[in-house]
């Protein structure tokens, strides 16, 4: 596993982002982990995040871009903040863009915030976890509506690997298959639960025996069948 991967497993834990217990979902699963990206708000938290999400764009979709979209409204800081990085570590300059619940008209109006988009724009957008594919669906149309862009990825930070709307992928490969571009994650909850296993972190161990069991339970239901 790369580095920047491992030292992503432990900024999340550190941040009190990924918590392990039980936990019910909007889905009404009971899960044994859950995410919150709303939990990264500081400025040292929001500046390493962007680094992560940086890295992983550069390691899986390359460097052939031109902005970073964020879907309303968490994606905002994200593609602000993975805009930054992306200078600061690659030396490129990308711009960022996110929409709008609500259509603005007057001032700085319409529906997207940030850089318009224009006929040829190469776009990567970036979203904190995607569990059923609803933002892109709702995003989408709005996006390839405003110009002629082609979206050269889906970048999240964790890929919860259970399946989506149709019952056997999980939501990134359905997002992928359905339109047409490829999507990642910084790293998957395979990779967390391998990482941490048996692990001591601040003087306690992160997923032992029995959390590892129910781990395993939760996606022998809910896990992804391709």
């Amino acid at each position: 596993m790369e580095a920047y991967k491992q030292e992503f497993i432990d900024f999340m834990v550190e941040s009190d982002v990924l918590k392990f217990g039980e936990f019910t979902l909007k889905s009404g699963r009971k899960s044994p982990f859950f995410m919150n990206a709303g939990a990264y708000v500081t400025g040292s938290q929001l500046k390493r995040l962007g680094e992560y999400y940086a890295k992983a764009i550069h390691e899986n979709f390359g460097d052939d871009f031109d902005v970073v979209f964020g879907p309303a409204y968490k994606g905002i800081p994200l593609s602000v903040i993975t805009a930054i990085a992306y200078s600061e570590l690659y030396g490129k300059q990308v711009r960022y863009c996110s929409n709008r619940k609500e259509v603005k008209d007057h001032g700085d109006t319409g529906i997207l915030l940030g850089s318009k988009l224009q006929d040829g724009d190469r776009v990567i957008i970036v979203e904190d976890v995607t569990t059923s594919g609803k933002s892109i669906e709702e995003t989408f149309p709005i996006i390839t509506a405003q110009a002629n862009i082609e979206v050269k990825g889906l970048m999240v930070s964790l890929n919860r690997m259970e399946v989506g709307k149709g019952g056997s992928k999980c939501a990134l490969d359905e997002v992928r298959d359905l339109y047409g571009f490829p999507t990642a994650a910084i790293v998957s909850m395979a990779e967390v639960t391998e990482y941490l296993y048996n692990q001591e972190r601040g003087g306690r161990v992160i997923i032992d025996d029995a959390l590892k069991a129910a781990i395993d339970a939760y996606y022998e239901q809910y896990g992804a069948k391709e």
